[in-house]
């Protein structure tokens, strides 16, 4: 089979297949989906869509994953990290569950697999390698312990805001804490107790998550878990609320007025440009400015409203599924109420949705997602790219890192391009079908591996049952408690909590761990806004290489006992040459450090006024750019004109080419280039003659030992 075939076809090298290689992917890829469809909605929950979008990203993406992907064992779907920064990309731009929201969801997802498919195709998957280790430790733990906290409210049944400030709406979730739902908390921790407990289970560790789930479902429609109604604003009988929500209300649809306003007069700014008219277009984009200036003043008093609006707790008479409302403490003392604190679930076209009981998944749509192309606007494609940018690397790092470990088990190999391609083309197929970024699975690929999947035929059948969960088994995850959701997310992430790495890693190298401990911080502080920490981590992961390699290590050598050259401030006795200077360089020379080499040979010149050659030992010097070429030229120069000839040993290959390209090479002098040190000092030792009879550097040299 042809390689060109192969690269645009890759699960060609699946076939042919045998009998026994189907059964085992058939069995690896339904135990697989069975532990995925439960964990698919419950990452949806991070990410602020309806959980039916769960899975949808675990139906398509999977599919096209594993066909154009490299590995046979990585299970592309839905995860926590990828999740939770959706939700940090999308939350600023819409309200979470509405048809907005969605659509900017779809349209990053298609950005996201566009990013990772260029690098992909332009061969560029060693890119991931500018963030480094320490920044993803720091940023794993961090966002570990964001999808924790975002799950409380979901835990205790009590409300939290959505801010600019994460921590913020978490500490004024805890002052809540009185308020908490009861059976939403012991729903959770009887989800809690079955994963655990099964889990100890040898014959229900692999279905833990699936049982539990089964078993709190039950129990929910069986206890009558669920209580929801509808009221409109003026059933609120208390003045206080009932202005606050009218505010809500009325906010909320300001907002969408000038969003419709501000999509048309971009869309007419843009075609006013391309007509040429120039003064009309900068008419237009002023009045979009200001229309942008009012949504933001709009989205922090929405902001405000909905907390208090989420702080709200509601009774009703006794018997009556509709009539007023009271806010809790304050109904008529001679009225009997029912045994509920209402809190309104959300306000569309004027008619709150009220929620009394636990909340549980409700209504899932059956059947396939229908097609659907993603809204793509220029503003709104700035809007996201640099989200895109960030979660397609973060997704990739990933991906990449547990196919590769999944490929040294199996003995396989991953190639990172082609899974840049296979995981671009996932998202990129996947926001046709309603699909929010998706990546590959930690959780997902263990279960293809210990189930004995040998092809990407897996992915493929747990696909196919997630779509037939999808056609049939919608109406039977109704009564699935949020609670027990959040539950098997706090469960997920407790495994990217490593703080044993951060100290591993400070005793490894302190600007490391430096690195590591402040991106941990900083995606804390700017959490929704994850992005920030991945790009502090990185320039300071990037500036702390710079700043290694400007001054790298400058050793001045001696002869040690065995004849080997060794640094004189380590060993202080060692023989040295007063005829002679032996120094080395521990870098290449590029344009950061060439004024420190400069230096470095300078006051080795300085310190030695008598030594009539330099010896440069230059077998770390891998690489030399224009600026190590110039100040070369000129140094050589500087140091003939003081009697001092300048002597390498060991030049790479690469920087011999840069010398004779550019006449570096016949000005330092075939006779001054030598391929170790000590051909170097057998040269010198030559050149100077009857000088150095007794000069103890050249000793080895002499009996010819060297």
């Amino acid at each position: 089979m042809s390689v060109r075939l192969l690269r645009f076809f890759p699960f060609l090298a699946w076939f042919p297949l045998s009998a026994l290689t189907v059964r085992a992917d058939l069995m690896a890829g339904i135990t697989g989906a069975l532990v995925l469809v439960p964990k698919a909605m419950a990452y949806a929950q991070l990410s602020g869509l309806p959980l039916y979008f769960g899975l949808y990203t675990a139906f398509v993406p999977a599919i096209i994953g594993a066909l154009w992907g490299s590995s046979r064992q990585l299970a592309t779907g839905p995860v926590a990290i990828v999740s939770l920064m959706t939700a940090a990309a999308v939350t600023p731009l819409a309200v979470s569950n509405t048809p907005e929201y969605i659509g900017f969801a779809l349209l990053l997802t298609f950005l996201v697999g566009l990013v990772q498919l260029l690098l992909g195709v332009v061969k560029l998957g060693t890119i991931v390698n500018f963030v480094s280790h320490p920044v993803i430790l720091g940023f794993m733990n961090a966002a570990a312990i964001i999808i924790g906290l975002s799950q409380l409210d979901l835990l205790l049944g009590i409300p939290k805001g959505r801010s600019d400030f994460f921590l913020r709406d978490i500490w004024e979730m805890l002052s809540l804490l009185p308020q908490t739902h009861l059976p939403t908390l012991g729903m959770a921790l009887f989800g809690l107790v079955l994963m655990l407990v099964m889990k100890r289970i040898p014959a229900l560790s692999k279905a833990s998550v699936l049982v539990a789930v089964v078993i709190t479902t039950l129990a929910s429609a069986v206890i009558g878990y669920d209580q929801r109604g509808t009221a409109v604003p003026t059933d609120i009988a208390t003045p206080q609320a009932r202005v606050l929500v009218t505010q809500y209300e009325e906010n909320q649809r300001r907002m969408e007025q000038v969003a419709a306003d501000i999509a048309r007069i971009s869309a007419r700014q843009r075609q006013e440009e391309k007509e040429g008219h120039v003064w009309i277009a900068a008419g237009l984009r002023h009045q979009s400015e200001l229309a942008r200036l009012d949504m933001r003043s709009m989205e922090r008093r929405h902001n405000e409203l909905l907390r208090g609006v989420r702080q709200l707790r509601f009774v009703r008479p006794e018997d009556e599924e509709r009539g007023q409302l009271y806010q809790l403490g304050a109904a008529p003392v001679d009225m009997t109420v029912d045994d509920r604190a209402w809190h309104i679930k959300s306000i569309e076209h004027g008619v709150m949705k009220l929620v009394g009981g636990g909340d549980v998944v409700g209504t899932v749509p059956a059947g396939l997602p229908s097609l659907r192309f993603p809204t793509v606007s220029l503003d709104a494609v700035m809007q996201l790219l640099a989200s895109a940018l960030i979660i397609a690397l973060v997704a990739f790092m990933e991906s990449i890192s547990m196919a590769k470990a999944m490929a040294s088990k199996a003995r396989q190999h991953v190639d990172p391009n082609q899974e840049l391609i296979g995981q671009g083309l996932a998202n990129i197929g996947g926001s046709f079908f309603q699909a929010y970024p998706a990546c590959g699975s930690f959780t997902g690929s263990a279960i293809n591996l210990q189930a004995g999947a040998k092809t990407g035929l897996a992915m493929v059948f747990n696909g196919v049952f997630v779509a037939v969960t999808l056609l049939f088994f919608t109406p039977l995850l109704y009564h699935l408690p949020k609670a027990v959701l959040a539950t098997i997310i706090v469960l997920a992430v407790t495994g990217l909590l490593t703080p044993h790495a951060f100290v591993h890693t400070w005793k490894a190298n302190r600007g490391d761990g430096a690195v590591a401990l402040v991106t941990f911080i900083v995606t804390l502080l700017a959490a929704p806004h994850l992005d920030r920490g991945i790009m502090v981590g990185a320039a300071l992961s990037i500036g702390l290489y710079l700043y290694r390699t400007m001054a790298p290590r400058v050793a001045i050598l001696g002869r040690y006992a065995d004849g080997t050259l060794r640094d004189v401030s380590v060993h202080k006795t060692l023989a040295t040459s007063t005829q002679v200077t032996v120094m080395r360089f521990d870098g290449s020379l590029y344009f950061a450090n060439v004024a420190y080499f400069e230096d470095a040979v300078l006051k080795s010149v300085a310190d030695h006024k008598d030594a009539k050659f330099l010896l440069v030992v230059a077998d770390a010097i891998n690489s030399m750019d224009s600026s190590g070429e110039e100040m070369l030229q000129t140094l050589v120069g500087q140091l003939r004109e003081t009697g001092v000839e300048l002597v390498f040993s060991g030049l790479k290959k690469q920087v011999l080419d840069v010398m004779r390209a550019t006449g570096l090479y016949h000005r330092i002098g075939e006779e001054n280039l030598f391929a170790t040190e000590c051909q170097a000092l057998k040269s010198i030792l030559k050149r100077l003659g009857t000088e150095v009879e007794d000069d103890e550097l050249f000793a080895q040299v002499k009996a010819m030992v060297c």
